[in-house]
């Protein structure tokens, strides 16, 4: 097992972010990583790193650390070696099995001087390897970054790398890495604004401020404050998605034009009345709209500019239950982290479990080298042009928008997006007309007339369904606001089956905390045939190995093996049988109950010398009703995420979204179904 010792080379220079992120680009190589931070200044049960490891990166054995006031003592009262015992014992815990060890050591504190030679007893008692932490600001972060080398290096240990954070646009990556006495440079990550913006419920916090409306207080980010000082016509144009307004309520301009901003859809960050104040009763009346939606409302009895001046002194660091934006961090961190350098010397057998790191990491990697052009008929929904901009600004497809041009650039205006140049906008009026005639052609056995195809075309499904068919587009996203048979049905019509298909189905691919599993058919087919059960089974694998993952192919069902008899039982052994005849190849077994193919105890005893059992990565579940209970029940009570519903068997890739579908699931989705459009290509 590789130990690396990640140390600050000064105060505030993102220690826990580059560690987490370290953890992460690691796991994204496949890598089983464990994580460890010894030593906290809080109380051992609220320290970040460990909540954030656990909860974020699913290193779900991460100990609780030692409070500094207990190593403070042992230190001070020459127990060094009994700390240290305690610290490795700490580690080893925590590591058993892990391909790398991550250590987070203590942030630079100079009031406590014991600090750096603690950190060399840490890293010397764990074998391990430094790796630095520095500031990528200013000319002052290299040199501290050379001090400490030398530090290290008089320790008796070796700095393997040096990760630069916060970089800004100066910073030069080939100048600076001369400087640092042959250390590599593992990476410079960019100081990105975006991801330092503290929820309204932070600055509440921070402030101490009594919540009058709580709106959507735990999701709405300050972007930047405007502090009603001067004219309502200076206010007026600062009003802009993310704002947060500090004013006292007898400022009725003030609150009315934020009310009514709030009410055209602008999310403003909230509002901060200062002095004690009130929203008056005609003002709350007026703006009762935006009052009693989403827009938060906090008092504070500082005035306003105290107020603008303690919210600009609000810390940096996450907050513990802001795991959505440490995982933004996170993954800026790895996704800025040069994996081969981490990696060199590694010497790890490969896993043939894919974990969900290493999942999405080649899912997005696999689709930008794709470059396909996807089509999102719901062009004006905005997740989906969240998700769009997303997918632009990555490079993880070349995503067209169906939708008005005027109703999508209002849309982003509202969320506080900015178009990206390649980001494709057709509008469905204007090229409706040419897919007339091929779908006309391709529909001409159901005697379908040119004027009942222009009146189809009017959905922008179908739409988008005939620039599939024709070859415009690679590939097809649509369920945001859609129902699956919406998606589906001009996929049926107009895309048809793949040849050797003779069903669509879907899968879902599962994100459990340890690997990746394939759930088929959990959406489209609700009572299949045991022929159909077969080919959703080979499908099913096709879609595993196409991602990544080694198929071993359960049978679901309440029985296993030859325990047990009924119609829906024989329906699973027969389809096991015909799919083992046709394709010789597939390594599947069943009848199988769940725990027999996921417990390895179980499976011992339940189906000895099974090739699956205890070890499966495919679940074809043998209906409807059973595959869809069982992933959302998995879904949502493990806190599992989904990827998914992906179409298998289709010519060309057409993928559908559930209606509660986050940016992230539609980002997900069409990257799928990118990767999809490279593999059937290459068939």
């Amino acid at each position: 097992m590789r130990t690396y010792f990640v140390a600050a080379t000064q105060p505030n220079v993102g220690l826990t972010s580059v560690s987490l992120g370290l953890v992460r680009a690691l796991q994204r190589r496949g890598l089983k990583v464990a994580f460890v931070k010894p030593v906290t200044k809080l109380t051992p049960e609220t320290e970040p790193s460990v909540l954030f490891a656990r909860s974020i990166c699913k290193v779900a054995n991460t100990p609780n650390p030692l409070p500094m006031g207990l190593v403070t003592q042992f230190v001070t009262s020459g127990k060094s070696d009994e700390l240290l015992e305690d610290m490795v014992s700490l580690v080893m815990s925590a590591s058993h099995d892990a391909d790398v060890l991550v250590v987070e050591g203590m942030h630079a504190d100079p009031s406590r001087s014991f600090i750096p030679r603690l950190s060399a007893d840490i890293a010397r008692s764990l074998q391990a390897d430094v790796v630095l932490v520095a500031s990528g600001a200013d000319a002052e972060g290299i040199d501290q970054t050379r001090h400490m080398i030398a530090q290290v290096r008089r320790a008796g240990r070796e700095v393997v790398g040096v990760i630069f954070n916060r970089t800004t646009d100066g910073f030069d990556e080939e100048a600076v890495a001369p400087q640092l006495e042959g250390v590599p440079i593992w990476g410079a990550v960019e100081d990105n604004p975006a991801l330092s913006r503290p929820r309204t419920i932070d600055v509440a916090r921070h402030l101490g401020a009594e919540v009058m409306i709580e709106g959507q207080i735990a999701s709405r980010r300050v972007r930047d404050t405007v502090l009603a000082a001067r004219s309502v016509t200076e206010v007026i144009a600062r009003l802009k998605p993310g704002t947060l307004v500090i004013t006292a309520g007898d400022r009725d301009d003030v609150l009315l034009a934020t009310a009514l901003a709030e009410s055209n859809g602008i999310e403003l960050a909230g509002l901060v009345l200062t002095h004690n104040s009130f929203i008056g009763p005609r003002i709350a009346r007026f703006g009762s709209r935006a009052f009693n939606g989403g827009l938060p409302v906090l008092r504070t009895d500082g005035d306003s500019y105290e107020t603008a001046s303690r919210i600009s002194r609000l810390p940096l660091a996450v907050p513990q239950d802001d795991s959505g934006r440490m995982d933004a961090v996170v993954d800026s961190v790895a996704e800025q982290l040069d994996g081969d350098a981490i990696c060199a010397g590694l010497e790890v057998a490969p896993s043939t479990r894919m974990s969900p790191p290493s999942f999405r990491y080649q899912l997005i990697q696999k689709a930008r080298a794709a470059d396909k052009r996807i089509v999102l008929p719901e062009g004006e929904e905005p997740r989906t042009i969240r998700a769009a901009v997303i997918c632009t600004q990555k490079g993880i497809a070349r995503c067209v928008l169906l939708g008005k041009r005027k109703v999508i650039q209002s849309v982003c205006d509202s969320l506080g997006l900015e178009l990206p140049a390649g980001l494709e906008i057709l509008e469905p009026a204007d090229i409706a007309e040419r897919f007339v005639a091929p779908m006309v052609e391709l529909r001409k056995a159901k005697g379908l007339t040119p004027g009942q195809a222009l009146v189809a075309l009017e959905d922008a499904v179908v739409l988008g369904t005939m620039m599939l068919a024709v070859d415009e587009v690679d590939g097809l996203v649509s369920g945001a606001i859609h129902t699956t048979a919406s998606t589906v049905r001009p996929a049926l019509q107009l895309i048809r089956t793949a040849a050797g298909s003779s069903i669509v189905s879907s899968c879902f691919f599962m994100l459990m905390p340890e690997q990746v599993l394939v759930y088929g058919d959990c959406a489209i087919n609700p009572d299949p045939t045991a022929k159909e059960l077969a080919e959703i089974a080979k499908q099913s694998a096709d879609s595993a190995r196409a991602f990544g993952i080694d198929p071993k192919v359960a049978m679901i069902s309440y029985s296993t093996g030859v325990s047990g008899s009924g119609d829906d039982v024989e329906k699973v052994r027969a389809a096991t049988a015909l799919a083992r005849t046709q394709w010789p190849g597939l390594v599947i077994d069943g009848p199988m109950q769940y725990d027999a193919a996921t417990v390895r105890d179980v499976a011992a005893q339940k189906a000895p010398g099974s090739a699956v059992a205890g070890q499966a990565t495919v679940f074809v579940f043998p209906d409807l009703n059973t595959g869809n209970t069982t992933y959302k029940a998995v879904q949502r009570s493990a806190n599992v995420v989904s990827v998914g519903p992906m179409l298998q068997g289709l010519r060309k890739p057409v993928n559908d979204l559930s209606r509660g579908a986050l940016v992230d699931d539609i980002v997900f989705t069409i990257a799928l179904t990118a990767i999809q459009a490279q593999a059937m290509a290459q068939a």
